[in-house]
């Protein structure tokens, strides 16, 4: 055991050159990247009522189950101190402050900090949702933390990471479609935008772990397939709302996603597929015989998974959800 965390620690070494490198191009400069006062009302001006009232008009025709999902992903941003922490435990991760990988956390965590503070801005303009209750079940997000299956493991959490971004990808381009088909133009903007971010994070955690590939292929292979036999979790697994146990919530949340067609089984799948062919996993070389075989599981399971998603029905029961009003 110690060997492998050893390997690993050398291998977080040698690829924090190349992160340094490339972390201009994946993280945006501070003064200049977009914040959430760019997109929300300004309380300074004389318009502040007026753009507030329009806001809360153009929510009024979002969909329930838009709604849920928009709350679900907010509290899932929110939850941004269980991701930083989890990431400072990462073996190889050096705790000095001007090491690569801590100003990597710390940086990429202020990028991600911007999102949960505009969506919650713009929930709690809109008039559509429970604060309190919607609060509620952030603290609990994070008091609850969340297991998702890496351990301390670089391999397995920038596996983790470069699905997880590509998820959220998916989930804020999708709601910014649907907004914009109930005629919210600005709940579009915004999870465009949030998209974008992911989007560019995603690559930074592929580069990552095609470098990785490059060192240490048989290993990687291996993280690859016990992530994918795991399944990825989503961060907010564990999500519940005030009376309810621990996840509780999550399953209500993903059917809603579900419903309307922003996150599912589909998307899983092809994420799989994007991840096969940006680390051009038919490809690789220098795999003993476990590496082999865990990349044929890899390879094969996105048809596997198909068939099942083929199955699946549509939820179709509804839920109340506590944090939406009326």
């Amino acid at each position: 055991m110690k060997f492998f965390e050893e390997k690993r620690r050398e291998v977080m070494m040698h690829i924090e050159k190349f992160m340094l490198e490339k972390k201009d191009e994946y993280l945006k400069p501070i003064d200049t990247i977009w914040q959430p006062s760019d997109f929300l009302p300004d309380s300074s001006r004389d318009t502040f009522f007026s753009e507030i009232k329009e806001l809360q008009e153009s929510a009024q025709g979002l969909s329930y189950d838009l709604i849920a999902v928009l709350v679900g992903d907010t509290i899932t941003e929110e939850a941004l101190p269980t991701y930083e922490s989890w990431l400072t435990m990462v073996q190889g991760v050096s705790r000095d402050e001007d090491g690569g990988w801590m100003q990597w956390t710390r940086h990429w965590t202020g990028e991600e900090n911007r999102h949960g503070d505009l969506l919650n801005k713009y929930l709690y303009l809109s008039g559509r949702v429970n604060m309190r209750k919607m609060e509620i079940s952030t603290q609990y997000l994070i008091a609850d933390g969340f297991d998702i299956g890496t351990g301390h493991d670089p391999y397995r959490n920038f596996i983790y990471t470069s699905f997880q971004e590509l998820a959220t990808n998916v989930s804020h381009r999708r709601v910014a479609s649907q907004a914009k088909k109930d005629g919210d133009t600005l709940l579009s903007k915004m999870c465009g935008v949030i998209a974008g971010d992911e989007a560019r994070h995603a690559k930074a955690y592929k580069y990552f772990i095609e470098k990785i590939f490059e060192v240490d292929p048989n290993e990687t292979m291996l993280a690859f397939e016990d992530m994918m036999r795991k399944k990825i979790v989503m961060p907010a697994h564990f999500l519940r709302e005030v009376g309810l146990k621990v996840g509780q919530t999550f399953g209500h949340f993903t059917d809603a996603a579900q419903r309307l067609g922003i996150y599912t089984a589909i998307d899983y799948v092809d994420i799989l597929k994007e991840l096969i062919a940006d680390w051009h996993i038919e490809s690789i070389t220098e795999l003993n015989e476990s590496g082999e075989k865990a990349r044929d599981y890899v390879l094969n399971l996105p048809t596997r998974l198909l068939r099942v998603a083929d199955r699946m029905k549509n939820p179709m029961l509804e839920y109340k959800f506590s944090w939406i009003n009326g």
